[in-house]
């Protein structure tokens, strides 16, 4: 199957929002075929200690939220704060999909408001405000979801080859 930067989609966007929603788009379509048919133990399983399944997708919606949070210029909300110390918690395998199909859908409608002409104003991130810019969240968005998929594909890999 040809990777969705390669399929010619979305021309209508600029360059860089292309390529953080082809990223989600990939990440949605790895998900689904390497984690959808995880059990709840599967999904929360810790080979070799490792971060479960469920921790790298919770992670990955979460951290886009708080990322696109502050491209937008907000500052974090309790809601996101509490959500961050609860991602390492146990959950059925149903509920996390659809907490990653719900927060990539929601992802990507947050990229598509991002003006082009706003990727160079600064935005600061964290509690140390450390400085970076709109654009360089994006490609945050993009390069980070990347990242904890390979890890969440990884691991599945290690507890389907437990499989009897």
């Amino acid at each position: 199957m040809v990777e969705p930067w390669l399929r010619g989609t979305l021309t209508e966007v600029d360059a860089v929002r292309r390529q953080v929603l082809h990223a989600l788009e990939l990440a949605a379509e790895d998900v689904e075929r390497w984690c959808a048919g995880l059990s709840d133990n599967e999904m929360n399983a810790r080979p070799f200690g490792i971060a479960p399944v469920a921790f790298h997708l919770r992670h990955i919606v979460r951290s886009l939220d708080r990322l696109l949070t502050y491209a937008e210029g907000r500052a974090l909300s309790g809601t996101q704060m509490d959500a961050l110390g609860s991602e390492m918690a146990s959950a059925s395998a149903e509920s996390v999909l659809d907490e990653v199909r719900a927060g990539l859908d929601e992802a990507r409608r947050r990229v598509l408001m991002i003006l082009q002409e706003n990727y160079e104003e600064p935005r600061a991130v964290g509690r140390s405000l450390l400085p970076s810019t709109v654009g360089g969240l994006l490609v945050h968005c993009a390069e980070h979801t990347q990242r904890h998929v390979g890890q969440a594909i990884t691991t599945a890999k290690v507890v389907m080859g437990a499989r009897p």
